[in-house]
């Protein structure tokens, strides 16, 4: 898997999901179920995110791990934990 930038293209919260396209407009399916945050798991249409791209057995292109622009990774987290002992 590569780890990638895009721009959410739209993501619908009721359906649960949407399509993120990166910097060559190619588009990449995202579920709900990837969304890296806490609490209600939603993205907004033109928000940055990183994420892992991928494909299913049908070689559509899909984003794993997904991390919105203004979301701290766990790594992240766990490093300024680490950083206050």
């Amino acid at each position: 898997m590569a780890k990638m930038t895009g721009t959410v293209k739209w993501f619908s919260a009721r359906r649960g999901y949407g399509f993120i396209s990166d910097e060559e407009e190619k588009d990449y399916f995202v579920h709900f179920s990837e969304i890296q945050t806490e609490g209600f798991r939603t993205l907004k249409p033109g928000q940055q995110v990183t994420f892992e791209a991928t494909e299913d057995e049908q070689e559509r292109e899909l984003a794993k791990e997904v991390y919105p622009e203004d979301a701290v990774s766990e790594e992240e987290e766990l490093e300024s934990s680490e950083a206050g002992l």
